[in-house]
This record gives structure tokens, C-alpha cells and sequence, in this order.
């Protein structure tokens, strides 16, 4: 199993020189099996990458797994060139029901928003709405409630004895939502966190629905997983800000990483 980062960031797209080494794209994440579909985690303008690298591969099966439906979790999906080939299927999963996921994704790509509407994309594609485990080819997909604004998904993919556990989009402060994640995240291999803020931030932020590098540092050293990544990045932070974060991480958790685009993780 292989984790692939191609969007880091969180709210909105960052194109700045300062933010090179960490990367301006919003959240997507790619995760390989060899011989296997690829799944997706949300669809940020990172996919636009992926979307450019397989575009004129044969015939391609994809999951994408949808964290929830804000605007940096989805707004890559109208630049992601194999919906646009009917040769290609595409799997959306998310928390919300099968016909409110295609409202809100049609709704997007619709005039004058977008020039193309979303119905006319040429891929077929099937909706899921998912609240328990569930298989996508060799992976166990298991979906975790988020506390976050008009609601979120967790997701840990479990294959061949290895874990990778990805909450994003979190605010710490709910202790049954708190306690279920360490639960899910137990021995994990990798989890991939929300740590949009730093402390300091958070304390004229709280309720915008994410956390803090010591919040993620906290759950990894409660779930006692191998190595934690920080993820999501803040707009603001750019990337000798987020160095200073990352150091600062390590400190309480040394086995940390700070997520940028083209990080690879594999788990043999």
C-alpha cells in the first residue's frame, strides 16, 4: 500500500513562492495496491495532478473517498480529466445520502459556475453513501464521525496488515467523537491529521472546525501509531512558518511529518 500526497492545503489554493516546498494544492490524497483501482481520498485541486498522470492510461476503475463537501474537498473534481473519458468508473463515497452527494456536486459544475455541467461528464459514475466498513478491492475502508461544521468522515484503510488512519477536518473538544478516533487509530501505521492552527491560533478560533499540531500530537501518542503527518495546512502558513511547526511537533512526537505535495509513504 502506498499514500501519495497531491494537496496539503486546506481552505483555499496558496500558488505563492513561499509555499513551493509544502505545496499550494487543497487536500487529496492517493493511495495505491499494486495491481489494484486507485483510491482517493477528497478531491481538492490536488486531483488535478493524478487526473493529468492517468488521463491517457487504458480503462481505469477509481474510489474517491469524500470527507464531506467543502468547497477545498471537491473543487479539483470539474479539472479531473478521466471523468471525461467513458472508458473510465468512478466510485463516490461519502457520509451523505446518495441523492443530497450528487445535488451538492452537480451544483458546483452548474451555469454560471462551470461551463460543463456535471451530468454530461462522459465516466460513469456510482454514488455510495457509507456509515460502516465497507471493501474497496483488497483495502477495509472503515468511516469515523469528525466533529466539524455541517459534518465530516474519517476514514482508516487497512490492507495486508497495514493501517492508514486519515482525520482531517477536526476540532478536538468532543470526548466521545475525541475518544472513538483513538480508537480507530490504535497501532495505526500512519495517521494523517488536522493541524490547521498552532495553540496559539486556536484560541481566537475556536469552532471554525480544526485543530492544532499539539492536538494531532496528543491523539497520535494516545493511539500509539508509528508516525503521525500533519496535514491540512493554513493559507497563511507558508513554509518556514510550517518548519517551525514541524519542529516544534517533533519535539512532543518525534516519529512526525509535515504533509507537501509529492510526499510518498509506503507500506510493504
Amino acid at each position: 500500500m502506498t499514500l501519495r500526497f497531491r494537496g496539503v492545503r486546506g481552505s483555499l489554493p496558496t500558488p505563492a513562492p513561499a509555499n513551493l516546498r509544502y505545496g499550494g494544492n487543497t487536500t487529496c490524497l492517493e493511495v495505491g495496491v499494486a495491481g489494484e483501482r486507485i483510491l482517493v481520498i477528497d478531491a481538492g485541486t490536488g486531483i488535478r495532478s493524478l487526473g493529468l498522470e492517468i488521463g491517457a492510461s487504458e480503462a481505469l476503475s477509481l474510489s474517491l473517498l469524500l470527507t464531506h463537501f467543502h468547497w477545498d474537498h471537491i473543487q479539483g473534481i470539474p479539472f479531473f480529466t478521466p471523468l471525461y473519458s467513458a472508458r473510465n468508473h468512478l466510485d463516490i463515497y461519502s457520509p451523505r445520502p446518495v441523492a443530497e452527494a450528487l445535488e451538492i456536486l452537480e451544483g458546483q459544475m452548474s451555469a454560471p459556475l462551470f461551463p460543463v455541467p456535471f451530468e454530461y461528464l462522459a465516466a460513469v459514475r456510482q454514488f455510495h453513501q457509507v456509515l460502516e466498513p465497507f471493501q474497496v478491492g483488497p483495502i477495509r475502508v472503515t468511516p469515523f464521525p469528525l466533529n466539524h461544521p455541517q459534518g465530516a468522515s474519517g476514514y482508516r484503510l487497512d490492507c495486508a496488515g497495514h493501517a492508514i488512519v486519515h482525520a482531517c477536518d477536526h476540532e478536538p473538544g468532543v470526548k466521545e467523537v475525541d475518544d472513538r478516533i483513538v480508537r480507530v487509530a490504535q497501532g495505526a501505521d500512519v495517521l494523517v491529521c488536522d493541524a490547521q492552527y498552532t495553540p496559539a491560533e486556536y484560541e481566537r478560533l475556536r469552532g471554525w472546525g480544526h485543530g492544532t499540531w499539539l492536538d494531532s500530537v496528543k491523539m497520535a501518542q494516545r493511539a500509539g501509531v508509528e508516525k503521525l503527518v500533519l496535514t491540512h495546512h493554513d493559507p497563511d502558513h507558508d513554509d518556514a512558518f510550517l518548519d517551525g511547526v514541524l519542529a516544534c511537533a517533533r519535539q512532543e512526537f518525534a516519529s512526525t511529518l509535515a504533509a507537501a505535495e509529492g510526499l510518498v509513504l509506503s507500506f510493504p
